[in-house]
């Protein structure tokens, strides 16, 4: 099935979009091209091109676009363009080439998932300790999208291919509440949520030391760190740092260490963890940006839970509040150290 539509158009932008639906697959590539009077090459600038593309293309997510542009599929004038960041000029032409689904190597795996909240749209899963959501080197077995492919029917090129229906991230390590798209509609809404920030992540975990406030907010750009590549670190934005917000309250002191709620209004990689090492009180149990000191209890790594997930329903818009039990581990902890003060 072939169905066209008319994207927005101003006084010199026309946007025609062509796309096919899931029994088309192995056919022609999709192309989508918009085409503009030549007009005047020295007008001004308009906006970036992965931006210029998501308002035209509401129903394909900017990070898919911005995917598509580093992968050759965006020209601009009839030569590729790699770069999200190129400025159109009044006058380009843009074409972009939607490659049909790659067929999906990943292999279904019959792994136990503790299911929170399920329905024809959604999944939210308390994520275990040591499982890694999505495939990556070293990592393609045993992740969550092997046991969700097993789990769910048609879960297969929602959202890409080797992340399938993943419309947020956990740490290996960290457990609890995350939520997987079951359609595409429920991709694209639930990822619209998380960028506009109206999804509330609640986080707890316990710290070494003890914050001398009651509740705070830390407001530190995160990239990759300088020389450790493999981990993330405080960059200034100059130096390709992303914003990065976390709020945290005390829930409990517990002697020389403290059980803590965070609130992300930004999802930067580990940024909880960055940010309380930043603070000088690393999450009990963190190797990466904490210490090895023994704590007297047997820890898969850091002590970061997921504790509630709340988000609005792709179709009913009801709101949805996804609460996930504490791992035993993570109360074990809490009895240990509280029977020490």
């Amino acid at each position: 099935m072939v169905s066209s539509l008319l994207g927005k158009t101003t006084e010199t932008l026309e946007l025609q979009l062509q796309v096919t639906d899931k029994s088309d697959v192995g056919k022609p590539s999709t192309i989508c091209d918009r085409a503009a009077p030549l007009g005047d090459r020295t007008a001004s600038l308009r906006e970036r091109l992965d931006r210029w593309l998501s308002t035209q293309l509401p129903d394909i997510s900017r990070s898919r676009l911005q995917k598509l542009i580093e992968d050759g599929h965006v020209q601009v004038n009839n030569r590729v363009c790699r770069s999200k960041k190129l400025k159109l000029v009044l006058g380009d032409r843009v074409s972009l080439r939607i490659p049909s689904p790659q067929k999906l190597d990943l292999q279904p795996e019959a792994i136990s998932l503790d299911i929170i909240y399920e329905d024809a749209e959604l999944i939210i899963i308390n994520k275990p300790a040591g499982m890694v959501v999505h495939p990556a080197p070293g990592h393609y077995q045993g992740t969550l999208v092997n046991a969700l492919l097993h789990h769910c029917d048609n879960l297969a090129g929602i959202g890409g291919v080797e992340r399938p229906g993943i419309v947020h991230r956990l740490d290996k390590d960290t457990t609890g509440a995350i939520v997987v798209a079951k359609s595409d509609r429920a991709h694209q809404y639930l990822q619209s949520q998380i960028k506009a920030k109206t999804a509330r992540r609640e986080y707890w975990g316990v710290v070494y030391g003890c914050p001398r406030e009651e509740k705070g907010k830390i407001e530190l750009p995160i990239g990759r760190h300088p020389v450790e590549r493999k981990k993330m670190a405080i960059v200034p934005v100059e130096k390709g740092g992303r914003e990065a917000v976390t709020y945290w309250e005390i829930k409990e002191r517990l002697g020389n260490y403290t059980l803590m709620q965070f609130l992300l209004e930004t999802g930067r990689t580990h940024q909880i963890r960055v940010h309380c090492s930043h603070l000088g009180h690393p999450l009990v149990g963190d190797t990466v940006y904490g210490s090895n000191r023994s704590i007297g209890v047997n820890l898969s790594g850091q002590v970061l839970h997921a504790r509630k997930l709340t988000l609005v329903h792709p179709v009913s818009e009801e709101i949805i509040e996804a609460i996930a039990p504490f791992p035993d581990e993570f109360t074990k902890l809490l009895s240990v150290l509280r029977s020490r003060i």
